[in-house]
Protein backbone atom coordinates (compact mmCIF):
# COMPACT_ATOMS: atom_id res chain seq x y z
CA UNK A 1 0.00 0.00 0.00
CA UNK A 2 1.36 3.32 -0.88
CA UNK A 3 2.77 5.68 1.96
CA UNK A 4 1.24 8.76 0.50
CA UNK A 5 -2.79 9.44 1.68
CA UNK A 6 -5.84 7.55 0.23
CA UNK A 7 -8.70 9.86 -0.88
CA UNK A 8 -11.54 8.05 0.16
CA UNK A 9 -15.15 9.59 -1.13
CA UNK A 10 -17.69 11.27 1.26
CA UNK A 11 -20.49 7.73 2.17
CA UNK A 12 -23.94 8.69 1.42
CA UNK A 13 -25.23 10.34 4.69
CA UNK A 14 -28.40 8.66 7.08
CA UNK A 15 -30.61 11.69 6.52
CA UNK A 16 -32.74 10.75 9.27
CA UNK A 17 -29.73 10.56 11.74
CA UNK A 18 -28.75 13.88 10.79
CA UNK A 19 -31.55 15.98 10.98
CA UNK A 20 -31.65 14.12 14.51
CA UNK A 21 -28.61 15.40 15.24
CA UNK A 22 -29.65 18.72 15.09
CA UNK A 23 -33.13 18.47 16.96
CA UNK A 24 -30.88 16.91 19.56
CA UNK A 25 -28.39 20.10 19.31
CA UNK A 26 -31.23 22.75 18.93
CA UNK A 27 -32.61 21.08 22.35
CA UNK A 28 -29.04 21.55 24.10
CA UNK A 29 -29.10 24.85 23.63
CA UNK A 30 -32.93 25.18 25.24
CA UNK A 31 -31.71 23.00 27.98
CA UNK A 32 -29.36 25.53 28.76
CA UNK A 33 -30.77 28.55 28.38
CA UNK A 34 -34.05 27.33 30.78
CA UNK A 35 -31.05 25.98 33.18
CA UNK A 36 -30.15 29.77 33.72
CA UNK A 37 -33.81 29.83 36.18
CA UNK A 38 -33.34 26.35 37.56
CA UNK A 39 -32.80 25.78 41.25
CA UNK A 40 -31.16 22.38 40.97
CA UNK A 41 -31.15 19.19 39.38
CA UNK A 42 -34.69 18.42 40.25
CA UNK A 43 -36.22 21.16 39.21
CA UNK A 44 -35.35 22.22 35.59
CA UNK A 45 -37.54 22.37 32.47
CA UNK A 46 -36.50 20.01 29.81
CA UNK A 47 -34.82 18.48 32.73
CA UNK A 48 -33.49 15.61 30.70
CA UNK A 49 -31.79 17.64 28.12
CA UNK A 50 -27.85 16.74 29.06
CA UNK A 51 -28.86 13.30 27.45
CA UNK A 52 -28.24 14.37 24.26
CA UNK A 53 -24.56 14.19 24.87
CA UNK A 54 -24.99 10.46 25.77
CA UNK A 55 -27.47 10.19 22.11
CA UNK A 56 -24.35 12.18 20.16
CA UNK A 57 -21.40 9.38 21.38
CA UNK A 58 -24.09 6.76 20.21
CA UNK A 59 -24.74 8.37 17.00
CA UNK A 60 -20.78 8.81 16.29
CA UNK A 61 -20.01 5.43 17.25
CA UNK A 62 -22.67 4.27 14.53
CA UNK A 63 -21.05 6.80 11.96
CA UNK A 64 -17.96 6.06 12.52
CA UNK A 65 -18.41 2.70 11.55
CA UNK A 66 -20.61 3.46 8.67
CA UNK A 67 -17.94 5.17 7.46
CA UNK A 68 -14.44 3.17 8.41
CA UNK A 69 -15.31 -0.44 9.20
CA UNK A 70 -15.17 -1.19 5.13
CA UNK A 71 -12.21 1.37 4.90
CA UNK A 72 -8.97 -0.52 6.79
CA UNK A 73 -7.42 -2.09 4.02
CA UNK A 74 -7.25 1.39 2.38
CA UNK A 75 -5.58 3.88 5.16
CA UNK A 76 -3.24 3.71 7.83
CA UNK A 77 -4.54 4.43 11.68
CA UNK A 78 -2.91 7.81 11.22
CA UNK A 79 -5.26 8.91 7.80
CA UNK A 80 -8.35 7.98 9.74
CA UNK A 81 -6.94 10.12 12.96
CA UNK A 82 -6.18 12.68 9.99
CA UNK A 83 -9.56 12.33 8.80
CA UNK A 84 -11.23 12.62 12.16
CA UNK A 85 -8.86 15.88 13.17
CA UNK A 86 -10.19 17.54 9.74
CA UNK A 87 -13.80 16.81 10.77
CA UNK A 88 -13.55 17.83 14.58
CA UNK A 89 -11.28 20.56 15.24
CA UNK A 90 -11.60 23.42 13.28
CA UNK A 91 -14.83 23.50 15.22
CA UNK A 92 -13.24 22.95 18.26
CA UNK A 93 -10.63 26.21 17.72
CA UNK A 94 -13.85 28.37 16.71
CA UNK A 95 -15.42 27.32 19.94
CA UNK A 96 -12.61 28.61 21.36
CA UNK A 97 -12.23 31.36 19.83
CA UNK A 98 -15.51 32.65 20.55
CA UNK A 99 -15.21 31.66 24.18
CA UNK A 100 -11.94 33.97 24.58
CA UNK A 101 -13.86 37.12 22.66
CA UNK A 102 -17.26 36.84 24.90
CA UNK A 103 -14.97 35.53 28.26
CA UNK A 104 -14.79 39.11 30.21
CA UNK A 105 -18.21 39.94 29.41
CA UNK A 106 -19.01 37.08 31.70
CA UNK A 107 -18.28 37.66 34.94
CA UNK A 108 -20.42 37.56 37.65
CA UNK A 109 -20.96 35.79 41.00
CA UNK A 110 -21.21 32.33 39.75
CA UNK A 111 -18.50 32.75 37.53
CA UNK A 112 -15.51 33.89 40.48
CA UNK A 113 -12.74 33.48 38.86
CA UNK A 114 -12.91 35.80 35.97
CA UNK A 115 -12.91 39.02 37.14
CA UNK A 116 -8.79 38.09 38.73
CA UNK A 117 -7.67 36.28 35.63
CA UNK A 118 -5.00 38.01 33.89
CA UNK A 119 -5.00 38.22 29.49
CA UNK A 120 -2.19 36.15 29.62
CA UNK A 121 -2.96 33.81 31.20
CA UNK A 122 -6.95 33.28 29.54
CA UNK A 123 -4.90 33.56 26.09
CA UNK A 124 -2.92 30.60 27.43
CA UNK A 125 -5.81 28.61 27.98
CA UNK A 126 -7.23 29.75 24.67
CA UNK A 127 -4.25 27.97 23.37
CA UNK A 128 -4.16 24.82 24.69
CA UNK A 129 -8.28 24.70 24.22
CA UNK A 130 -6.97 24.70 20.85
CA UNK A 131 -5.58 21.69 21.15
CA UNK A 132 -8.07 20.20 23.32
CA UNK A 133 -5.70 19.04 25.67
CA UNK A 134 -7.64 18.57 28.74
CA UNK A 135 -6.79 21.32 31.70
CA UNK A 136 -6.04 20.53 35.25
CA UNK A 137 -8.74 22.01 37.95
CA UNK A 138 -5.48 24.15 39.15
CA UNK A 139 -5.74 25.91 35.48
CA UNK A 140 -9.18 26.73 36.50
CA UNK A 141 -10.09 30.15 35.17
CA UNK A 142 -13.48 30.64 35.75
CA UNK A 143 -14.60 28.81 38.50
CA UNK A 144 -16.37 25.44 37.40
CA UNK A 145 -13.29 23.20 37.54
CA UNK A 146 -14.06 22.64 33.57
CA UNK A 147 -11.14 20.95 31.65
CA UNK A 148 -12.28 23.94 28.82
CA UNK A 149 -13.27 26.62 30.60
CA UNK A 150 -13.65 29.03 27.15
CA UNK A 151 -15.81 26.19 25.67
CA UNK A 152 -17.24 24.03 28.21
CA UNK A 153 -19.09 21.42 26.14
CA UNK A 154 -15.14 20.56 24.68
CA UNK A 155 -15.21 18.06 26.95
CA UNK A 156 -17.41 15.79 25.19
CA UNK A 157 -15.11 16.18 22.27
CA UNK A 158 -12.14 15.08 24.45
CA UNK A 159 -14.16 11.76 25.21
CA UNK A 160 -15.05 11.23 21.27
CA UNK A 161 -11.73 11.86 20.72
CA UNK A 162 -10.83 9.08 23.53
CA UNK A 163 -13.30 6.67 21.61
CA UNK A 164 -11.87 7.24 18.25
CA UNK A 165 -7.77 6.59 19.21
CA UNK A 166 -10.00 2.79 21.16
CA UNK A 167 -11.65 2.35 17.48
CA UNK A 168 -9.02 2.54 15.60
CA UNK A 169 -6.24 0.66 18.19
CA UNK A 170 -8.62 -2.15 18.69
CA UNK A 171 -12.20 -1.86 18.66
CA UNK A 172 -12.07 -2.28 14.36
CA UNK A 173 -10.35 -5.47 14.84
CA UNK A 174 -13.35 -6.71 17.49
CA UNK A 175 -15.48 -9.95 16.31
CA UNK A 176 -19.16 -9.17 16.78
CA UNK A 177 -19.22 -11.55 19.61
CA UNK A 178 -16.45 -9.69 21.00
CA UNK A 179 -18.03 -6.05 20.73
CA UNK A 180 -21.36 -7.55 22.31
CA UNK A 181 -18.68 -8.57 25.56
CA UNK A 182 -17.71 -5.10 25.33
CA UNK A 183 -20.94 -3.32 24.89
CA UNK A 184 -22.60 -5.54 27.66
CA UNK A 185 -19.67 -4.72 30.23
CA UNK A 186 -20.07 -1.16 29.25
CA UNK A 187 -23.96 -0.92 29.87
CA UNK A 188 -22.80 -2.80 33.24
CA UNK A 189 -20.93 -0.08 34.47
CA UNK A 190 -23.12 2.27 32.88
CA UNK A 191 -25.73 1.38 35.11
CA UNK A 192 -23.82 0.79 38.29
CA UNK A 193 -22.81 4.28 38.27
CA UNK A 194 -27.05 5.66 37.30
CA UNK A 195 -28.62 3.07 39.81
CA UNK A 196 -25.66 2.82 42.53
CA UNK A 197 -24.16 6.27 42.33
CA UNK A 198 -24.19 9.54 43.78
CA UNK A 199 -26.49 11.21 42.01
CA UNK A 200 -28.94 9.23 40.18
CA UNK A 201 -27.81 10.80 36.48
CA UNK A 202 -24.67 10.95 34.27
CA UNK A 203 -24.54 14.85 34.90
CA UNK A 204 -20.74 15.39 34.44
CA UNK A 205 -17.71 14.42 32.98
CA UNK A 206 -16.13 17.73 32.38
CA UNK A 207 -13.58 17.80 35.22
CA UNK A 208 -9.95 15.99 35.46
CA UNK A 209 -10.20 14.55 38.42
CA UNK A 210 -11.61 10.74 39.62
CA UNK A 211 -15.41 11.60 40.15
CA UNK A 212 -15.99 13.50 36.55
CA UNK A 213 -13.54 11.03 34.85
CA UNK A 214 -15.45 7.84 36.17
CA UNK A 215 -18.84 9.53 35.08
CA UNK A 216 -17.30 10.71 31.36
CA UNK A 217 -16.42 6.85 30.75
CA UNK A 218 -19.18 5.25 32.09
CA UNK A 219 -21.23 8.03 29.93
CA UNK A 220 -18.75 7.72 26.33
CA UNK A 221 -17.65 3.59 26.39
CA UNK A 222 -21.51 2.38 26.06
CA UNK A 223 -22.72 4.60 23.64
CA UNK A 224 -20.34 5.01 21.46
CA UNK A 225 -19.56 1.08 20.83
CA UNK A 226 -23.16 0.04 21.12
CA UNK A 227 -23.42 2.44 17.91
CA UNK A 228 -20.07 0.73 16.04
CA UNK A 229 -22.13 -2.43 16.95
CA UNK A 230 -25.59 -1.59 15.50
CA UNK A 231 -24.14 -0.80 12.88
CA UNK A 232 -22.41 -4.17 12.41
CA UNK A 233 -25.53 -6.07 13.05
CA UNK A 234 -27.20 -3.92 10.19
CA UNK A 235 -31.12 -4.57 11.71
CA UNK A 236 -32.78 -1.86 10.96
CA UNK A 237 -36.13 -0.83 11.47
CA UNK A 238 -38.31 0.97 8.68
CA UNK A 239 -41.24 2.28 9.34
CA UNK A 240 -43.26 5.35 7.84
CA UNK A 241 -42.27 9.30 9.14
CA UNK A 242 -39.12 8.10 10.92
CA UNK A 243 -38.12 11.61 11.43
CA UNK A 244 -41.38 12.66 12.90
CA UNK A 245 -41.53 9.72 15.14
CA UNK A 246 -37.86 9.75 16.34
CA UNK A 247 -37.86 13.37 16.73
CA UNK A 248 -41.17 12.92 19.13
CA UNK A 249 -39.24 10.02 20.92
CA UNK A 250 -36.16 12.55 21.66
CA UNK A 251 -38.50 15.49 22.80
CA UNK A 252 -40.35 13.39 25.13
CA UNK A 253 -36.79 11.64 26.79
CA UNK A 254 -35.28 14.77 27.00
CA UNK A 255 -38.41 16.81 28.47
CA UNK A 256 -39.63 14.08 30.85
CA UNK A 257 -39.32 15.52 34.82
CA UNK A 258 -37.07 13.83 37.25
CA UNK A 259 -38.23 10.55 38.19
CA UNK A 260 -38.02 9.90 42.00
CA UNK A 261 -36.67 13.38 43.36
CA UNK A 262 -33.85 13.65 46.02
CA UNK A 263 -35.42 10.70 48.19
CA UNK A 264 -35.24 8.03 45.58
CA UNK A 265 -31.71 8.51 43.22
CA UNK A 266 -31.79 5.39 41.79
CA UNK A 267 -35.44 5.47 40.05
CA UNK A 268 -33.87 8.51 37.82
CA UNK A 269 -30.71 6.46 37.33
CA UNK A 270 -33.03 3.57 36.29
CA UNK A 271 -35.17 5.94 33.51
CA UNK A 272 -31.71 6.84 32.56
CA UNK A 273 -30.47 3.74 32.17
CA UNK A 274 -33.04 2.58 29.93
CA UNK A 275 -33.08 5.67 27.93
CA UNK A 276 -29.56 5.46 27.07
CA UNK A 277 -29.42 1.48 27.07
CA UNK A 278 -32.27 0.75 25.08
CA UNK A 279 -34.54 3.94 23.74
CA UNK A 280 -31.59 5.31 22.08
CA UNK A 281 -30.22 2.50 20.37
CA UNK A 282 -33.99 2.18 18.93
CA UNK A 283 -34.06 5.52 17.66
CA UNK A 284 -30.80 5.27 15.88
CA UNK A 285 -32.39 1.99 14.33
CA UNK A 286 -35.28 3.76 13.36
CA UNK A 287 -33.81 6.66 12.05
CA UNK A 288 -31.16 4.73 9.85
CA UNK A 289 -33.74 2.04 8.43
CA UNK A 290 -36.20 5.18 7.64
CA UNK A 291 -35.97 7.29 4.12
CA UNK A 292 -37.30 11.26 4.34
CA UNK A 293 -40.17 11.85 1.42
CA UNK A 294 -40.45 15.72 0.22
CA UNK A 295 -37.80 17.96 -1.24
CA UNK A 296 -39.05 20.57 2.21
CA UNK A 297 -38.39 17.57 4.35
CA UNK A 298 -35.03 16.57 2.77
CA UNK A 299 -34.11 20.01 2.68
CA UNK A 300 -34.66 20.44 6.82
CA UNK A 301 -32.89 17.33 7.82
CA UNK A 302 -29.66 18.26 5.38
CA UNK A 303 -29.71 21.89 7.50
CA UNK A 304 -30.01 20.61 10.73
CA UNK A 305 -27.70 17.99 10.25
CA UNK A 306 -25.21 20.40 9.07
CA UNK A 307 -25.55 22.75 12.34
CA UNK A 308 -25.70 20.13 14.64
CA UNK A 309 -22.09 19.97 15.58
CA UNK A 310 -21.04 24.01 15.02
CA UNK A 311 -24.09 24.56 16.60
CA UNK A 312 -23.16 22.30 19.92
CA UNK A 313 -19.75 23.65 19.83
CA UNK A 314 -19.72 27.07 19.78
CA UNK A 315 -23.29 27.66 21.75
CA UNK A 316 -22.01 27.63 25.37
CA UNK A 317 -20.25 30.90 25.53
CA UNK A 318 -23.78 32.67 24.74
CA UNK A 319 -24.86 30.42 27.50
CA UNK A 320 -22.58 31.78 29.88
CA UNK A 321 -22.96 35.17 28.57
CA UNK A 322 -27.08 35.22 29.31
CA UNK A 323 -26.18 33.76 32.61
CA UNK A 324 -24.02 36.55 33.78
CA UNK A 325 -26.25 38.64 32.47
CA UNK A 326 -29.62 37.47 34.36
CA UNK A 327 -27.62 37.18 37.71
CA UNK A 328 -25.73 40.66 37.61
CA UNK A 329 -29.08 42.65 36.49
CA UNK A 330 -31.10 40.48 38.39
CA UNK A 331 -33.08 39.39 35.06
CA UNK A 332 -36.76 38.22 35.91
CA UNK A 333 -37.87 34.81 34.16
CA UNK A 334 -40.21 36.12 31.93
CA UNK A 335 -37.55 38.87 30.26
CA UNK A 336 -34.63 36.42 30.37
CA UNK A 337 -36.41 33.51 28.99
CA UNK A 338 -37.32 36.06 26.01
CA UNK A 339 -33.65 36.99 25.87
CA UNK A 340 -32.75 32.99 25.98
CA UNK A 341 -34.60 33.05 22.71
CA UNK A 342 -32.07 35.71 21.30
CA UNK A 343 -29.59 33.37 22.28
CA UNK A 344 -31.30 29.96 20.62
CA UNK A 345 -31.57 32.03 17.51
CA UNK A 346 -28.18 33.79 17.43
CA UNK A 347 -26.97 30.81 18.47
CA UNK A 348 -28.03 28.83 15.40
CA UNK A 349 -26.91 31.96 13.49
CA UNK A 350 -23.63 31.67 14.73
CA UNK A 351 -23.17 28.02 13.94
CA UNK A 352 -24.21 28.14 10.63
CA UNK A 353 -21.92 31.47 9.21
CA UNK A 354 -19.29 29.43 11.08
CA UNK A 355 -20.08 26.58 9.06
CA UNK A 356 -20.20 28.33 6.20
CA UNK A 357 -17.72 30.65 5.96
CA UNK A 358 -14.93 29.17 8.07
CA UNK A 359 -15.54 25.10 8.82
CA UNK A 360 -16.39 23.97 5.14
CA UNK A 361 -13.47 26.16 3.44
CA UNK A 362 -11.22 25.07 6.12
CA UNK A 363 -12.10 21.67 6.14
CA UNK A 364 -12.08 21.45 2.24
CA UNK A 365 -8.62 23.11 2.36
CA UNK A 366 -7.02 20.39 4.68
CA UNK A 367 -8.72 17.50 3.23
CA UNK A 368 -6.78 19.02 -0.38
CA UNK A 369 -3.42 19.34 1.73
CA UNK A 370 -3.25 16.37 3.35
CA UNK A 371 -5.78 13.72 2.07
CA UNK A 372 -4.54 14.08 -1.27
CA UNK A 373 -5.78 11.81 -4.25
CA UNK A 374 -3.32 8.40 -5.29
CA UNK A 375 -1.76 9.21 -8.26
Amino acid sequence: MSKNPVYLPTKNHYEILDGLRGVAAIMVVAFHVFETFSGDRFHQIINHGYLAVDFFFLLSGFVVAYAYDDRWGKMTQWDFYKRRLIRLQPMVIMGTLIGAALFYFQACGMFPLISATPLWKMLLVMIVGFTLIPLPISMDIRGWQEMHPLDGPAWSLFFEYIANILYALFVRKFSKTLLTVLVVLSACFLVQYLIMGPNGDVIGGWSIDKTQLHIGFARLLYPFFAGVLLMRIGKLIHIKNAFTICSLLLAAIFMIPRIGGSEHLWMNGLYESVCIIVFFPLIVSIGAGGSVTGKYANKICKFLGAISYPLYITHYPLIYLHLAWVKNYKVSTSTGLWAGLVVLIGSIIIAYASLKLYDEPVRKWLTNRFLKKQS
